[in-house]
């Protein structure tokens, strides 16, 4: 849940700086943009963490290679895509290859709930639930790569 609170609240948070006369964060596109952003920031360094890392790898699906090698490279994409994001020239095309990340490495998220993959201690979100919140996260991302301005 904490990628969802991180997407919420930070584009709210960056909305209520548009408003408050931050030009760059007028409107809700470029605010959504920095939400984004911020919950790409914080599941890309989950990737790297070294308690989050394990249960990361652990997520891997084992008929996919080297799991560690796959946890860092989309752990590096989330971060560049993050980045991405907040650059005009390319906030549209690193949300089109976030949007396409996610879409890739949710069998993963379908891995870990079926097997019932602890994260954090805690039991993998469970499928319909995690779902749904992929369709939240994706749906945010094509909303910024197929934005007419921002």
């Amino acid at each position: 849940m904490a990628p969802l609170v991180t997407l919420l609240a930070g584009t709210v948070l960056a909305r209520l700086l548009g408003l408050l006369g931050v030009d760059a964060l007028d409107g809700w596109l470029p605010a959504l943009r920095v939400g984004l952003a911020l919950m790409f920031l914080l599941t890309g360094l989950a990737h790297f963490g070294l308690g989050r890392r394990a249960d990361l790898v652990a997520m891997v699906p084992p008929r996919l290679p080297r799991p560690e090698l796959l946890v860092t490279l989309t752990g590096g994409l989330e971060l560049a895509g993050a980045a991405g994001l907040l650059l005009p020239p390319t906030y549209r095309l690193a949300a089109g290859c976030l949007a396409l990340l996610m879409l890739a490495m949710f069998p993963a998220n379908v891995y870990a709930a079926r097997h019932h993959v602890d994260l954090g201690g805690k039991p993998a979100t469970p499928l319909p639930l995690r779902t749904a919140l992929q369709v939240v996260f994706v749906a945010a991302a094509l909303t910024v790569a197929f934005s007419g301005a921002g």
